[in-house]
């Protein structure tokens, strides 16, 4: 004590600031609301601040579901797909053919009714993995079956809609989901 000269406020706030020595404290939160409407809210009953928080958090849900609705079912039906399915569209992504099969699967839920059947031939057992990946995120069945045509045979591929699902087409494509995850985008 002896040692040391009286310090004034500004030598003493020096002292004890934090870094980078000698910056002035930053605000909190609170210190920066307005006090009034802080303590208004804060000596309410509680069950009145669980609903006000309940209904400000609802108002946010709302809007948020309704914005990100494309992205709930290119999600859902992204998840349907076999997760060997998922990792050979990942792995090995063949856009114009996906687009092609994406183009004749979305078509054929558009204008078929029920009962009705579209049938494609595809040989390479990879594309008809693909063919079943691009069934699966439309939610349609899809069964693979062998045709002999004489010496030859033929695979065939089924595809028909499901008996109690409604066919719902999302707004983004596999294709453009693909491109997007693996752009980084989603």
């Amino acid at each position: 004590m002896e040692l040391v000269p009286p310090l004034n406020a500004d030598e003493i706030r020096g002292l004890f600031a934090p870094p980078p020595w000698g910056g002035d404290v930053p605000l909190s939160p609170f210190c920066m609301t307005n006090v009034g409407e802080w303590d208004k809210f804060r000596n309410i009953d509680m069950d009145k601040q669980d609903s006000i928080i309940e209904s400000l958090e609802d108002s946010s849900g709302e809007q948020r579901s309704h914005l990100d609705a494309d992205k709930v079912a290119v999600l859902t039906a992204w998840h349907r797909v076999d997760c060997r399915t998922r990792n050979a569209l990942r792995r090995s992504f063949l856009s114009e053919l996906i687009n092609s099969y994406e183009e004749r699967v979305r078509s054929f839920i558009r204008e078929s009714r029920d009962g009705d059947v579209l049938v494609l031939q595809v040989q390479d057992p990879f594309h008809r993995l693909l063919l079943h990946g691009v069934c699966e995120f439309y939610n349609l069945l899809s069964t693979t079956f062998t045709q002999f045509e004489g010496p030859n045979s033929l695979k065939m591929t089924r595809i028909c809609k499901k008996k109690a699902s409604v066919a719902d087409l999302p707004n983004i494509t596999l294709c453009n989901f693909l491109k997007m995850a693996k752009e980084g985008v989603w």
